[in-house]
């Protein structure tokens, strides 16, 4: 009896003219699945249901449970917070101190790239480190200024102090951080952690190259001196103009040459020196690694000092350029400006700013985390990095994101877990509050010999290139046209060029997929002989025992030899051995593979490649089908009246079957599948009055095959396949079962399980053979008389198949040999 809802479903389908059941799918299941059943009575019956849309819905539907564990993980601290230890804090305290040390003269080189006061790097820095290890799956991570996102935000402020001189530049950089803070949590929050694997390893390398370059060559004046006294040229030009400008206006070099210079070459001399030394005395590894660690707050010390000598008596006209004031504490802790005015101001430099807080973190993240083993969740991440810089600027801070070169030194300090940042946050709060009045005297073009030196570790060496165009030989392309446009353009333009050209090269490969057509080749797989003759004495030794004590023997033992079916290209595009000879597997059986996702935008390509092959290996069964002249379309119209044609296709087979390898295809679409239909009905007129087989092997996702179903596909339509098209002809059911284990376990060793070393053995030889694999294991119809067996996928849909093997059994079973009628 129809319940209510089916009966008003039932109206509904009849008042809107609904076909409910277009191709007699439900009553053709049912045949299916009882005539499988029938033939093979050891085999428990099994049909697959549709997965539905309410079954979907109540599947995402977020339960109190799974609400409960959404908020819990928004604070992973929670999950080790409890087990703290004071090995682990010995491990944050080496590793805070250590970045800590670092982040202080970077941060306040960073925020000369920003075009702000010095301090609000140190802001930045103290927010950064203090808010992520709460919200942190990963423990190497530092946040905080970096120079990529300082320059991003520099080239906005120094804009807006032309469009809007009124509003001061660490107002505009506040409000960045605010509303970038704002989008990259909600991204976080919403779960959508997934978009940054858009954007792939060689633009993520072209863009640090890029601005790399570019940083490096912005601060060179800088470290000359160049724009110490008079500014000559703007360092926001292009990179290429820099380099010009910089090379004509060398004579304007001052004595900052010789601060930046000394400076940047000791940082080099000190990392070569501890690098060699490491590999010299390895036992000293530890030692200099940290000297080399701290090379930056030494060398900063070191010209703070030289300095200091020099210009103590010097402070209103100094020697060189110094970094100047440096307020102490937090003067600038306000609530941020969000101003109209400000907003629509920088609205299109969003984007770029996103990504690059996006592509910084998540990468180095995700790096650190393969490196480390242990595995971070992209979008927890976007929470702690957009907390982060939605609370920093209340203290004054800028946009902040994850920094490589602190990220690598907190790693290699033995960090221990998140709480580290929090070691950090007091060493800058010292740094606030009791050396602002040192940092008066550190000379900016040592200050730009740091950046310079941080910054050429991110450009990609020669050898990280190499690597790419043996890989990818198109992805080298993305990566230069990213780099040139960046040395050319800008840093953002750059961003979005290898992100766009990305994408289309996705999208084209996705257009122009090609499927294959697969033959058949008969291999067998062997084994190390000289190894498995030693295995042979070793188990010919051991035998006896081993059978008294009923243990597990390896079916692997005694070597590898089997024999079957493999199924590779036609052509041989797959670079196999074009002496194998590989054939289709029956005339007129076609097993054809999609090489990759079957959907709207390559379902046309995967397709004609289909039939075109087809019509190139077959003859249409009955040329009378094709009708008069005047019926016949206008690209095939045959021979003139009064003329013969030779029919060169003579000799080619009928069309039969067409097996379709889904490995490669996850889902499907309302395009594809019509396509698929439409092709079906050509082929079907092609091949009349025959029936064209439709098999599918390796379809996993329950809604595709519900969609192939509902396009009539997978079972056998009622007048028109198997028993139906041909009076007294049945179907033959062919699937694949699995055994169902006994009462004992699958791998006990009491001699009754079915995994036993004495099942093994005659499973694969018989009672009376000594070798394995000596003879070929029993086939289904054979030893369905023991056990219980229950069928892989469900009877009620007998051209879905579980492999291709599988699907060249069933078309084969069910070909019985028939005359050619039509042969001319």
């Amino acid at each position: 009896m129809p319940s209510p809802w089916t009966k008003i479903g039932h109206g509904f389908a009849w008042f809107f003219n609904l076909h409910l059941d277009p191709y007699g799918q439900r009553e053709a299941e049912r045949t299916d699945s009882r005539n499988a059943s029938q033939s093979h009575p050891n085999v428990e019956p099994y049909e697959e249901g549709d997965p539905t849309a309410a079954g979907w819905l109540l599947s995402v539907t977020p339960t109190p449970r799974g609400i409960f564990q959404y908020f819990y993980r928004l604070f992973p601290f929670l999950h080790w917070i409890t087990r703290y230890n004071l090995t682990w804090f010995i491990g944050d305290l080496i590793a805070g101190v250590t970045v800590g040390a670092v982040v202080v003269p970077q941060g306040m080189a960073y925020a000369l790239l920003a075009e702000l006061e010095p301090q609000y790097g140190l802001y930045s820095s103290f927010m950064g480190v203090l808010i992520y290890w709460f919200f942190a799956t990963s423990k190497d991570i530092t946040i905080g200024p970096v120079a990529v996102m300082s320059t991003v935000t520099g080239g906005i402020v120094s804009r807006a102090e032309e469009a809007i001189p009124d509003v001061p530049g660490h107002v505009v950089a506040s409000a960045l951080a605010v509303i970038v803070g704002g989008i990259v949590c909600f991204l976080g929050l919403a779960r959508l952690g997934w978009i940054v694997d858009f954007i792939p390893l060689p633009s993520i390398a072209a863009f640090m190259t890029g601005s790399g370059i570019n940083i490096a060559v912005g601060q060179v004046p800088t470290m000359m001196g160049m724009n110490s006294k008079k500014k000559h040229f703007s360092t926001r030009d292009a990179t290429y103009l820099v380099i010009i400008n910089t090379l004509k206006n060398l004579r304007y070099t001052t004595i900052d040459a010789a601060m930046g210079l000394t400076a940047l070459l000791m940082l080099y001399i000190i990392r070569g020196t501890c690098t060699y030394l490491a590999k010299r005395y390895p036992q000293r590894e530890k030692t200099l690694f940290f000297i080399s660690t701290l090379r930056t707050a030494f060398v900063i010390l070191l010209y703070t000092a030289i300095s200091a000598g020099v210009n103590v008596y010097r402070r209103t006209h100094p020697l060189f350029s110094v970094l100047g004031e440096v307020p102490r504490g937090f003067q600038h802790a306000a609530v941020p400006d969000l101003d109209p005015k400000i907003l629509s101001f920088f609205t299109s430099e969003l984007p770029a700013a996103v990504i690059v807080v996006l592509i910084e973190h998540i990468s180095i993240s995700k790096s650190f985390g393969r490196v480390n083993n242990y595995v971070i969740d992209p979008s927890q991440e976007l929470v702690a990095i957009g907390v982060s810089n939605l609370l920093g600027p209340f203290l004054g801070a800028y946009p902040a994101t994850g920094s490589f070169s602190r990220t690598a030194i907190k790693a290699k300090s033995g960090v221990r877990t998140p709480f580290a940042g929090v070691i950090t946050a007091i060493v800058v709060l010292l740094a606030i509050y009791a050396l602002t009045a040192v940092f008066w005297y550190i000379p900016q073009a040592s200050l730009a010999a740091v950046i310079i030196h941080a910054v050429l570790d991110v450009v990609s060496p020669p050898n990280v290139v190499y690597q790419f165009w043996r890989i990818s030989p198109l992805e080298v392309i993305i990566f230069f046209a990213g780099v040139l446009v960046t040395i050319f353009d800008s840093i953002e333009d750059g961003i979005y060029t290898t992100v766009c050209v990305s994408f289309a090269v996705f999208i084209f490969r996705l257009f122009q997929a090609k499927g294959r057509f697969l033959g058949v080749a008969k291999v067998r797989t062997i084994g190390d002989m000289k190894a498995s003759a030693r295995t042979s004495e070793t188990q010919s030794l051991t035998r006896n025992t081993s059978e008294d004590q009923n243990t597990i023997q390896s079916p692997r033992q005694g070597g590898i030899s089997s024999e079957r079916n493999l199924f590779i290209p036609i052509d041989h595009e797959d670079d196999s051995n074009p002496r194998i000879t590989v054939s289709h597997p029956y005339p007129g059986v076609f097993i054809y593979q999609f090489s990759e996702l079957f959907n709207y935008p390559n379902a046309t390509r995967f397709l004609d490649g289909l039939t075109a092959g087809i019509f190139q290996a077959t003859r249409r069964t009955d040329p009378d089908s094709l009708g008069k002249l005047g019926d016949r379309p206008w690209n095939n119209p045959g021979p003139r009246r009064g003329k013969v044609e030779i029919d060169d296709t003579a000799e080619r087979p009928t069309l039969r079957a067409i097996i379709l390898d889904c490995s490669a295809v996850n889902n499907v679409d309302v395009t594809s599948v019509q396509a698929l239909i439409d092709v079906r009905n050509q082929l079907d007129r092609y091949a009349t009055p025959d029936v064209v087989e439709w098999h599918f092997a390796h379809v996993r996702n329950p809604w595709t095959r519900r969609a192939l179903a509902a396009a009539g596909f997978g079972f056998l339509r009622p007048g028109r396949d198997g028993a139906s098209s041909e009076p007294g002809r049945r179907w033959k059911s062919v699937f694949s079962v699995a055994d169902l284990a006994d009462a004992a376990s699958p791998l006990s060793s009491d001699g009754v399980g079915r995994f036993s070393e004495k099942a093994i053995r005659e499973k694969h030889t018989g009672p009376g053979d000594e070798e394995i694999g000596a003879t070929q294991p029993p086939s289904v119809e054979e030893d369905e008389s023991t056990g219980r067996q229950v069928p892989v996928y469900g009877l009620n849909r007998p051209f879905f198949h579980a492999d291709v093997q599988e699907a060249l059994d069933a078309v084969l079973e069910n070909i019985e040999p028939r005359p050619p009628i039509f042969k001319s």
